[in-house]
Order: C-alpha cells, then structure tokens, then sequence
C-alpha cells in the first residue's frame, strides 16, 4: 500500500491533536570526555515537520544517529508506534525511519532505480526481476522527481537529483519517519522549492519529518513546530507560530548575538592581481584584485565557478592561460606549495573532505600547512606541534576535549575553526574562504564574521566566496558576481543590493 492510499497513518488522536509516530524519552548518550545528550525528551508527529535546532556540538547528529540506529543508547528509550527501536540501521529502516544524509549515500555506478531498491530487490528463487524492480523504482520516483530517468546512474545526478532518489527509496519503503539533516546545503534557490513541495506533499500524505538546518530562513518557511537542544540539553520545544528569529536564537544560544557590522577601515596596496584566468570549459578570463585590508565577495548560483576560480589560484587546479601575482610576483601555476610559499591561504568548501584528516588528532589538523616551520630534519616537534595547537584553540575558542582528540569527533563550526587556525598561524598575505560559515550554527558564524573583519582591519586581504547574501552583502567591501565561468560584475559596496547581485548572477 502506498502513503497516499494508507488513510489512516496521518489520522490525528481522538484529541484532533497529530499522532505521534516516534516518541524519546530521557535519551542520554556519552562519549570520552562528552556527554553529547542529557536527558533528552524527543518526539515526530504524523503529518508534522519537526525542526531539530542547536549549535554545533548541540547534540543534534547524536539524536539523529540515535533514531537511524547508528548509536546505542545509555539510557532512556526510543520507539516507533511503540515498538523499541534498537541499534541496528537496518531494523531502524524496518520500523520505518528513513535518513537523508548531508552527503548522499547511493552506489554512483549504479542506476537510480537498482539504488533506490538497494538491498530489497525484487525477485524469487535468488532471481532479481529486473521488470518489477523497474516498476516499484518508477512508482517511487513518479512521487517526488518525474523529471528521473531511472536508468540513469547515480553518479551523474546532481546534488538535487541525488536527494530526491533518496526521498524515493524512503517512499519505496513506506517509511513513517523522514529525517532530513541539512538536505539544501548545496542546493539552489530552485532546487529548495522544488524539495520543499515534495517535503509538504509527504507531510500531506502523513510523513512525521525531521528538518536539521543552520537557515532559520527555511526553519520558518517549512517547519510546524522547533525542538531546540543546547549542550546537549532540551531547550523546549514550540509551535513555530509562537516563534520568530530572534527567539529562536536566543533558545540556541543562550545569550544576544550580536549582529556583524562593516566598519570603514584603510584599504591598501594590491595584494593578489589575477590576470586573464582561463581553463577550457570551466572559466573564462578571470581578472581582479584583492587589496591589503579589503574584503572582497565573490557571488553567484552554483556552478558559476567560483569554487573553481579558488582552486586555479591556490593551485590545485591547473589553467589554461592567464597569471597570479602576489605582491607583484608571478606564482607557478598548478603547485599548491608555490601558492603556500608566497603568501595564499585556502579555506575549502568541503571541509571534511579537502582540509581535515578525520582520523588524525586536532594538534595535527592544526599544523598540516606548517610542517615545514615544526620540523627538522625529517622530525617532527612535537613540543612545537602541542604550542601551536593549545595557542589556536585560545584564540578561536575551539571546544575540544584536547587537542589529541580526533578532529572527526568536533563539531562543524569547531572543525572549520581548526581550518582556520591553522592558516592564521602561518599569517598568510591573503585568506581564501570559500563558504566559511556553511553548515554552522549562528552562533558560530557571528564568531568567524568577526574574525574576517578583525583579519581585514590587521591588513590582511580577504577573498570571501559565499552562496550566502547577507554574509555577501555584510562583510564585503566590493563584491564580484560570477556567472557561467565569468565575472559578470563587479560592485562597489554602495552597489551591491541582493536584487543587484541575483541580477547578474541569473542574467548578467
């Protein structure tokens, strides 16, 4: 039976109040040195969208990890429909909690309809049938992307498309629960629309649905009700009626946070001139400067190619034609140490995947790009590594157990302080951020926003590339807009609006 024929799995209590699918109580779960969730109470409601909201290191991934049976608990008790839901992701999927993962979690060689029945084929006497895979896959897929050909393989979809199949495996499995952590990360503003009209014909059909997200934005557009964790803790949870930002933060925080705010300061000489940028297909005759004290943003949709301008500067990837000068001095293209030598500091968009070894210890996360300064030869300083690293953790207020701890095990906002840390003890002539603030909580951003501006007003140049306006918009001291592989504008600060900006971006 398909959700939209099961009538009465969004039927409402006999009090007209929703039906609680999933119900936690006094969750408690510990880790060395962390107590991640204190007696948690938790609960999804049929035909709901429930926000999960907190800092980073809130508890928001345990509790997650928890419903989608990664984890077992230390005490308390989760069930669905009043059956326990015991540590195993399989049974969790059985007794119908489905996960979206930031990350998608399909076999890319595979077609959208074999990884959307991954693991349940259909078949008999050890016979897959291929024909009733098909159509059990195009059922699923007919709900929330018509638009799939599922003989499509995986690896080929976009981030979108991927997310969507996932959403049609957890409709193929008649899941009761839908968690969905950070799903529009790196999604467009269509893209959003689009997974939002699936997510409310699901809540329409009866889906209790879990919404993990740093965009209040989207908190307030989606969601029905907020539960709020901090430290660990339940905060409370509300009907988002009863909501608006600044409460919410304050249930996040603890405390005001304060708003960035530009402040005027000395703009310098140039610093980085990048002449005539070229790579076939990709980019096309990227031309501007970075000045000492001088942030300058750099917008656009996705895939416009500025993620790929970053990589042709620091070097990892090559081009074509054109220059990058530091300080006058041409670079050699295509050498990320040339890059490193001369002054470039990179902050990648993926920092789990392009800056931090998870399974090495936070120390040694903070010295990857100094080993030439903590090393003689061919041995490491420890003594040096342990100064720099407790120095950083200081001065960012990383929270950490130690610095020996595996940097997997922080937070995101924690991690990307650790990215940072370790550029800012080399004191590079210009930072690189490529979206600085993606996947952390407010009260994280606020923290990196003002360091950019105290970088800024020490001299340091900042490029700045972020998918985000009002960090775009509040930071910046001009603003370059790229478009198809080329800079369609380039804005003064007076100049640019968020009208401005999307103009160029979609038209210019």
């Amino acid at each position: 039976m398909s959700l939209a024929e099961d009538i009465s799995f969004a039927a409402p209590r006999a009090d007209g109040k929703p039906r609680q699918i999933l119900v936690a109580r006094n969750v408690t779960k510990g880790f060395p040195g962390v107590l991640a969730l204190d007696n948690v109470d938790f609960d999804v409601r049929a035909g709901e969208v429930t926000a999960l909201l907190g800092e980073n290191g809130a508890g928001k991934s345990t509790l997650i990890k928890l419903m989608a049976g990664f984890y077992t608990l230390d005490r308390g008790e989760i069930t669905v429909d009043g059956a326990p839901l015991h540590a195993d992701p399989a049974s969790a999927h059985r007794i119908g909690v489905a996960t979206i993962h930031q990350d998608a979690h399909l076999v890319p060689a595979m077609s959208v309809a074999e990884n959307i029945m991954l693991g349940r084929w259909p078949g008999r006497y050890g016979w897959i049938s291929k024909q009733a895979q098909k159509q059990k896959a195009r059922a699923a897929v007919a709900r929330v992307a018509p638009h799939l050909n599922i003989s499509t393989p995986a690896g080929r979809l976009s981030p979108a498309d991927q997310q969507l199949v996932e959403i049609a495996r957890a409709i193929s499995e008649d899941s009761k629960i839908l968690v969905m952590d950070e799903p529009t990360t790196s999604l467009s503003p269509p893209e959003i629309d689009r997974l939002f009209r699936v997510v409310e014909d699901l809540k329409s059909n009866g889906l209790g649905i879990v919404f993990v997200s740093h965009w209040l934005e989207e908190v307030f557009r989606i969601a029905d009700r907020v539960t709020v964790l901090r430290d660990g803790r339940l905060v409370g949870t509300k009907p988002i009626a009863e909501l608006d930002h600044d409460k919410v933060i304050r249930m996040m925080v603890g405390r005001e946070v304060r708003e960035t705010k530009h402040t005027a300061r000395p703009i310098g000489d140039v610093v980085m001139r990048v002449s005539n940028l070229t790579r076939q297909g990709v980019l096309s005759d990227i031309s501007f400067e970075v000045r000492a004290g001088e942030i300058v943003g750099m917008s656009g949709l996705v895939g416009a190619g500025r993620s790929e301008t970053a990589a042709c500067v620091f070097g990892i990837d090559s081009y074509d034609s054109g220059s990058v000068e530091i300080a006058g001095q041409k670079i050699r293209a295509n050498d990320p140490k040339a890059a490193i030598d001369a002054g470039i500091g990179l902050v990648p968009e993926d920092r789990r995947r392009q800056a931090l070894v998870g399974l090495m210890a936070v120390k040694s996360n903070m010295t990857l790009s100094l080993l030439d300064r903590i090393s003689s030869f061919g041995f490491l300083s420890n003594a040096a590594e342990d100064q720099i690293a407790e120095r950083q953790i200081r001065s960012l207020a990383v929270k950490t157990p130690s610095s020996r701890v595996r940097v997997s095990t922080l937070s995101g906002g924690n991690q990307q302080k650790v990215v940072l840390g370790r550029w800012l003890e080399r004191r590079p002539k210009i930072l690189i951020l490529d979206e600085p603030t993606k996947g952390i909580d407010v009260g994280a951003k606020s923290e990196i926003s003002e360091l950019i501006l105290k970088l800024a007003g020490e001299g340091m140049a900042i490029l700045l590339i972020s998918s985000e306006l009002p960090e775009i918009l509040s930071l910046s001291d001009r603003v370059l807009v790229m478009r198809s592989g080329r800079i369609s504008a380039s804005l003064t600060r007076e100049q640019a609006t968020s009208e401005t900006i999307m103009s160029y971006a979609t038209t210019g």
